[in-house]
């Protein structure tokens, strides 16, 4: 089975492509930039130039492709790319499969992104989702909580460097997933027929606060860290105010979803 990668560079995407290898599947990357993804062809990928907002440039990739897994996004933050990416590019994609008459499509999606339509990104999260299932494309969405990976880039970093962490003043649990752990179960689906046409919710076993993961970041780097708490309710009133997406990369990645994973 060949496989065509999309978001290869990612945190998520980079797990899929090296357990794919590892298990001996053909993977073909489609990216931008071959200077950044020049560690995934030292790996053994193969690497062709596609851009999602360039429709035309998608059709080349597929030639030869057994399935499509999509671990590509925009961060909440980058406006601008959102719809080009998100949207008219996901819609390209998917069309483009159609032609191709790719045996498998996989998505991933967000934990309850359709009850969200205020929120740009589960907006569109939602609506490709909706797009996959009328393809007839047979495909697998996973819908995602958080990454154990990304708590390196939202608490430890910000700690070590003496900057401040966000938080608000809900107790919201969520339950990381290792991204090893997401890859194994995107890689397994493609072996079993059952998974065709299913949608399936990924979560870790244990929900973790805020400051559970605040403290053991502390235990670890040895400082204390720099809590600015600021209450979901003015969240909601200056988000409702400004756009959701307007907040900093520091702040939306950290308070963007805990209303979605409130639900």
């Amino acid at each position: 089975m060949s496989l065509l990668i999309i978001g290869g560079t990612g945190t998520l995407g980079r797990q899929i492509v090296l357990q794919a290898l590892t298990k001996g599947y053909k993977v073909r990357c489609l990216v931008r930039n071959f200077r950044k993804a020049s560690f995934l062809k030292d790996w053994g990928v193969e690497l062709v130039y596609g851009d999602l907002t360039k429709p035309e440039t998608i059709p080349p990739c597929l030639k030869g492709i057994t399935a499509i897994i999509d671990a590509s996004t925009s961060r909440p933050d980058e406006l601008d790319s959102l719809k080009k990416v998100d949207w008219d590019g996901k819609l390209y994609l998917i069309e483009a499969a159609k032609a191709a008459k790719i045996k498998r499509f996989i998505f991933f999606s967000a934990q309850n992104a359709e009850q969200f339509d205020n929120i740009p990104l589960m907006k569109l999260k939602s609506g490709v989702e909706a797009k996959l299932k009328q393809s007839q494309i047979p495909y697998t969405i996973f819908r995602l909580t958080g990454f154990y990976q990304g708590l390196i880039e939202q608490y430890a970093i910000p700690i070590l460097e003496n900057l401040p962490i966000w938080v608000t003043n809900e107790n919201t649990y969520i339950s990381y997933m290792d991204t090893q752990d997401i890859a194994k179960f995107c890689l397994r689906s493609l072996q079993i027929p059952k998974t065709i046409n299913q949608i399936f919710f990924l979560s870790g076993s244990k929900g973790w606060v805020s400051s559970e993961i605040i403290n053991l970041c502390e235990q670890l780097a040895g400082q204390q860290a720099k809590v600015q708490k600021i209450p979901l309710i003015l969240l909601k009133f200056v988000s409702n105010f400004f756009g959701f997406f307007e907040w900093g990369q520091n702040i939306s990645d950290r308070l963007a979803f805990v209303e979605i994973l409130n639900v």
